[in-house]
């Protein structure tokens, strides 16, 4: 491998410039790739170091729990193609584009199906990781391909959609492939057919009623409702939700309804849950008093009870201190687990 194509590799880098929460925490190694080639030789500094390896985006969706002892790798790599037939609108992505720019490029040139899934932050290679979905619109709606790199041998490999096993915040590279694949591109069927998707009723009673619901309409409307409910990173350091909606079984669901008959809940019929009962884990939080508290510098949203924020400089240890204490008060109160949505390294 040439050594044009090897990536800076530093030493003792500061994340906190990286992370959303603005964690104070270091990474032995890290480095910046712009393609490939300079994925595979930072992958191969960590195979010949046998060092574990932390893969960055817009660091939206990742909690340190304290330095990360191996090597932290950014990914960078860019741009946008599309291939035409009829209607249909085969978009690849690079893993390294930002979501919402993403999703604003595809409004402006007139390829629709993502616009619900506008102002998510963080970047293109997370989004089938985590299978991201808002306002009834979830990606493994329109997701084609994946194409990516494996840690170990470096080979390229592109999955079909259904290899993915995309689930509710769930995917392949969350199980069977975690750690051990890196995301470089994606590729999703949009159409330039404009058909706003409404199934959300919350989107639904949002837009205005004397103007067609248009896509871009449609993604106004989301960024506004977005925009009132979840705070911004760059001025109260978040990670989105922190906490996913807890599926259950019906029997469970059956006897909490009992109790406690004002729960959001949605039965679940296809995919790998089937059968099962989703709740609203903010629901679950703000009925526990959660809503707005603080420890010490962490706490929970005054708006949205599942959204933690750091807000005067806390660490990893007391963001993880409060999220754990209001995980336990759940279980203590519903007999529910909570898990945590960012991936935690």
């Amino acid at each position: 491998m040439s050594k044009s194509v090897i990536p800076e590799i530093r030493e003792q880098v500061d994340l906190q410039p990286f992370n959303t929460l603005s964690l104070p925490v270091w990474a032995d190694y890290f480095c910046t790739v712009h393609d490939t080639a300079e994925l595979k030789a930072a992958l191969g500094f960590v195979n010949e170091k046998q060092l574990p390896v932390c893969l960055l985006g817009g660091g939206s969706n990742s909690v340190f729990k304290g330095d990360f002892p191996g090597l932290v790798i950014q990914i960078a790599l860019k741009g946008i193609t599309c291939e035409e037939q009829g209607t249909r609108r085969l978009v690849s992505v690079a893993a390294g584009e930002n979501w919402d720019h993403f999703v604003r490029h595809c409004l402006h040139s007139g390829w629709y199906g993502i616009e619900n899934l506008i102002a998510i932050p963080g970047s293109v290679g997370a989004a089938p990781i985590q299978n991201i979905g808002a306002y009834g619109v979830e990606l493994s709606a329109c997701l084609h391909s994946v194409t990516g790199v494996h840690i170990d041998s470096l080979q390229e490999q592109t999955l079909s959609a259904a290899e993915c096993e995309l689930g509710y915040r769930d995917s392949v590279f969350k199980n069977r492939l975690r750690d051990k694949f890196v995301i470089t591109e994606i590729s999703l069927e949009l159409s330039s057919d404009a058909q706003a998707q409404l199934q959300y009723p919350a989107l639904k009673e949002a837009l205005p009623d004397h103007y067609p619901p248009t896509p871009e309409l449609v993604a106004q409307t989301v960024e506004v409702v977005r925009a009132s409910k979840l705070p911004d990173p760059a001025t109260e350091p978040n990670a989105g939700s922190f906490f996913k909606n807890p599926i259950i079984d019906v029997e469970q669901a059956e006897q909490l309804l009992k109790q406690f008959p004002d729960l959001p809940h949605w039965p679940i019929a296809e995919g790998k849950v089937s059968g099962k009962v989703k709740l609203a884990a903010a629901w679950l939080v703000q009925h526990c008093g959660w809503k707005g508290r603080r420890m010490g510098p962490v706490g929970v949203h005054p708006k949205q009870a599942i959204v933690l924020v750091n807000y005067e400089g806390g660490s990893a240890a007391e963001l993880l201190a409060l999220a754990t204490a209001i995980q336990q008060e759940v279980f203590n109160t519903f007999s529910v687990s909570l898990d945590i949505e960012p991936r935690v390294y």
